[in-house]
């Protein structure tokens, strides 16, 4: 499988036009957005929708610029799937999630919460071939956590990642760290924020 990941968009259409064709160029066979898709919680015309015409399953997180309600509300309409708190199985690859916001205008749940939502969609996925996490807010830390002076990991993630071991963690929300990958134990953690990232598995 080929995925296509990308986060902190905020509302930035001519870099959704690019990243569609990216994933066109790259015949990728999904795509994850995590996070931060929009603007102050406004998605400018057809942001999910330009990726959902690409006929790909489409994942979403929500970040700390959109509600919750927003992100459910956009998946539906586009067909796409709202990864918080959920898991979805595809061709024995497994996709569970939660936004791990810590900061910001749109909080979704508390720590003790997310962890919770965590552990319940990991069960539904745990047999899969490969795991892939997917939050908006990556781990405590990791390296790339310096890169920002305002924003940091979330404690929970690192929790989870060290307890559930995923292959693969992504997320994005430290912009300066896009494309930086390292390990957790076995999970390579990979931040794609807004260059996207093509991840092959």
């Amino acid at each position: 499988m080929k995925i296509l990941a990308a986060a902190d968009i905020h509302g930035d259409l001519s870099l959704v036009e690019k990243l569609v064709e990216k994933a066109k160029r790259e015949d990728v066979d999904s795509i994850i957005l995590a996070g931060d898709l929009f603007k102050n919680n406004q998605e400018p015309f057809d942001i999910v929708g330009k990726f959902s015409s690409l006929k790909k399953p489409v994942f979403l997180i929500p970040g700390n610029h959109e509600a919750l309600s927003t992100v459910d509300f956009v998946a539906k309409i586009y067909g796409a799937v709202n990864l918080h708190g959920y898991a979805v199985k595809t061709d024995n690859i497994g996709f569970f999630g939660v936004s791990a916001v810590n900061i910001g205008p749109f909080l979704h749940d508390s720590e003790e919460k997310m962890e919770d939502l965590l552990k319940k969609s990991f069960e539904y996925i745990k047999d899969s071939e490969k795991k892939i996490l997917v939050t908006h807010v990556p781990p405590s830390n990791v390296s790339f956590e310096k890169l920002s002076p305002f924003v940091s990991g979330s404690k929970i993630v690192e929790k989870i990642i060290k307890e559930l071991q995923p292959d693969i963690a992504i997320s994005g929300h430290i912009h300066e760290a896009s494309g930086i990958e390292e390990k957790i134990g076995k999970t390579k953690i990979i931040n794609v924020s807004r260059t996207g990232k093509i991840i092959e598995l």
